[in-house]
């Protein structure tokens, strides 16, 4: 009772805020309004419009581009605080942790505002620190969010869009944000991956021992933000050759790792004295699970070469389309999406707009909203900005395409589908000995919650099994993954 009469007093300020936006006419569209408005509402209410401009099934593309324009700025506080802020979290002083310390920030949001610093031993850092009680703030925020989201629930023309999945989404994300030694955590992990791949991104270094869960230390940045495009020219860069490298970095971030920055806007995007692009800001982050990522380099797949039924095949096989669905009108479903819009120039092509209209489709079909899809979609949106951005007449996926189809083939012509049967078989072989070890405690649980008593060299027999099983499905699963790569090797020299 005490939670509904709180959050419905909530409810009646943000109506107010968004009456005072959308009751007076005005030129702007609706999503430009309620970007406006949720900027008012506060730190909360700018993730949950981020979090809702990755969901054009449920507000639409054009909202869904309106809020993906929303700032993330707010007025910074005072230095004091935040230098109280360091040396509580690091405990000691300011001076000792850094040679200088800005006191003007060079960027205030919505959880944390960033301070230019140089350390002791004489290192360019930024210093990125969380707002006062920013916590607090978000707690409450969130209880109305999961307040309207449980109502939401108990519709079932809203449940499909899982409600709660996307609050829980959000409260995640948040959580995340909220500790910086995540994000520390994230920019590591991604230095780490790029070392495997072709040069091209540059991930700034991490100071360990300038970070806690208030406090992020991390390498400073001298570049041209990406969205300086004469400025880059000026510098004598091939802006085509920086939007392959961007368009090369997050393919390779999606499809190889399944670990990709999410939130690529030019913002967040440099080029450094080496023509490299580099990005920062790693708050937030996406995951793609084989299973997902396989999804998506088929229909990207199916969609670049005009191969309908095999996008329709692709929802169906990851289990995202009911399987009582037709596969023929899916595929017919598709074909209607994409033809409008693959039939133009290719500069004029936007995959990101087309996977945005294939997930409202596939709602038809009851296809359930996949959160981490729909925050690559948006991720490859403002992708497509920045491309648009360097070089209007390019399209950042043709730059990309070589290196889908190769990864594509690899994964689903002979020699991925041998390693596909290799990956299964060590897999079921790693889990057979403990499949055994359960089976051999629940017969003895069940002697002894019936009164029956196994001989001791039935038990010893059992014990004995496991091992000579567990030696031989290992050997198994290493022979299978051997000749998986024989036969892929054999299958690629031809």
């Amino acid at each position: 009772m005490l939670r509904s009469v709180r959050n419905s007093f909530r409810l009646i300020s943000i109506a107010l805020i968004l009456a005072s936006e959308f009751a007076v006419p005005s030129r702007r569209r609706k999503g430009e309004r309620l970007a406006r408005a949720l900027e008012r509402l506060g730190p909360a209410f700018i993730k949950l419009g981020q979090a809702l401009s990755t969901r054009s099934d449920l507000v639409g593309e054009q909202m869904a581009e309106d809020l993906g324009g929303l700032r993330d700025r707010l007025p910074p506080f005072p230095a004091a605080v935040a230098v109280a802020t360091v040396e509580g979290d690091l405990k000691a002083p300011i001076d000792s942790l850094y040679r200088r310390f800005d006191a003007v920030p060079v960027a205030a949001a919505s959880i944390a505002q960033v301070h230019r610093a140089v350390t002791a031993d004489g290192r360019d850092v930024a210093v990125k620190i969380l707002r006062p009680r920013i916590e607090a703030a978000f707690a409450r925020d969130m209880d109305v969010f999961f307040w309207l989201a449980e109502m939401m629930n108990h519709r079932p023309r809203w449940r499909r869009l899982k409600p709660l999945e996307v609050v829980r989404t959000l409260r995640e994300s948040v959580f995340f944000e909220l500790d910086l030694r995540f994000e520390a955590a994230a920019a590591s992990e991604l230095a780490d991956n790029i070392k495997h791949h072709e040069p091209g991104l540059r991930v700034p270094a991490v100071d360990w021992n300038r970070t806690s869960r208030r406090v992020l230390t991390i390498e400073w940045i001298d570049g041209i933000p990406l969205g300086d495009v004469e400025a880059i020219r000026r510098s004598g860069f091939d802006t085509d050759a920086v939007l392959a490298k961007a368009a090369r970095s997050l393919f390779s971030q999606v499809f190889i790792d399944g670990f990709f920055h999410a939130d690529l806007h030019p913002g967040n995007l440099f080029v450094d004295k080496n023509g490299d692009v580099a990005a920062v800001d790693f708050g937030i982050m996406g995951r793609l699970d084989r299973n997902s990522r396989m999804y998506m380099a088929g229909i990207l797949r199916g969609f670049l070469t005009g191969d309908y039924r095999q996008v329709a095949e692709m929802h169906f096989a990851a289990g995202y389309v009911p399987p009582n669905k037709s596969v023929e009108a899916f595929a017919q479903a598709c074909m209607a999406v994409a033809r409008p819009i693959t039939g133009k120039p290719q500069n004029e092509i936007s995959v990101a707009r087309l996977l945005g209209q294939m997930f409202a489709i596939a709602a038809e079909f009851e296809m359930e909203t996949q959160p981490q899809l729909l925050l690559l979609q948006k991720t490859m949106m403002v992708t497509e900005g920045v491309g648009r951005m360097l070089n209007p007449t390019l399209n950042i996926w043709e730059l990309a395409r070589p290196l889908i189809e190769e990864w594509a083939a690899e994964h689903f012509g002979p020699a991925g589908k041998m390693k596909d049967a290799a990956r299964q078989g060590y897999d079921t072989a790693r889990k057979f000995p403990a499949m055994l070890h359960y089976m051999e405690n629940t017969l003895k649980n069940f002697g002894d919650a019936q009164g029956i008593r196994l001989h001791p060299l039935s038990i010893a027999a059992l014990d004995a099994h496991r091992r000579t099983a567990q030696t031989s499905w290992l050997i198994l699963g290493w022979a299978a993954l051997i000749a998986a790569a024989v036969l892929g090797a054999m299958w690629v020299m031809k």
